[in-house]
């Protein structure tokens, strides 16, 4: 398994963050006619509140240098971080249609939970897909999302910790 595969976890998602969803849409929409790229990124649930084993997506990461126009979105793989917590990928389709293309099936395999919302980008706009690309069930779950400064506050020993899960 290559670094970039170990990035991507395979605990039980719950579900997402009521506010990431929200994020995700809003960023959709800002982006129109583009396609909004990111990796999804999740939370150990009990942290959150969640009385249950597992994670709860609550972040999205947007790669530095990511292209898009109104048919795709090219992420420069050697911008994406060393994140222990990725576990998949959210995109926009902004021609409303929401079921994947070929192109993102051929992404889908890194990671176990993908995303696309499409025009109009509401709250009823949006699927999660497997890494086959079938359509699965993504729970939205209203959580309180932890302060944006822990985003980032890891040490090399936490790194080493997940690693070894």
């Amino acid at each position: 398994m290559g670094l970039f595969d170990a990035l991507f976890r395979s605990s039980e998602i719950l579900g997402i963050a009521e506010e990431t969803l929200e994020f995700a849409l809003e960023s959709s929409e800002a982006t129109h006619p583009n396609e909004y790229m990111g990796f999804l990124r999740g939370t150990e649930a009990d942290r959150l509140g969640v009385d249950r084993d597992g994670l709860v997506i609550t972040d999205v990461l947007v790669v530095p240098g990511t292209e898009s126009n109104s048919v795709s979105a090219t992420v420069k793989t050697n911008q994406i971080p060393n994140d222990v917590k990725a576990l998949g990928s959210i995109h926009s389709h902004p021609n409303g249609v929401i079921s994947p293309s070929d192109a993102d099936l051929d992404t889908f395999g890194r990671g176990s939970i993908h995303v696309i919302i499409g025009a109009p980008y509401r709250r009823t706009d949006w699927q999660a897909f497997d890494s086959q690309g079938k359509p699965t069930q993504l729970s939205v779950i209203d959580v309180n999302l932890p302060e944006t400064e822990d985003f980032f506050d890891f040490t090399q020993a936490d790194i080493d910790e997940e690693l070894r899960r």
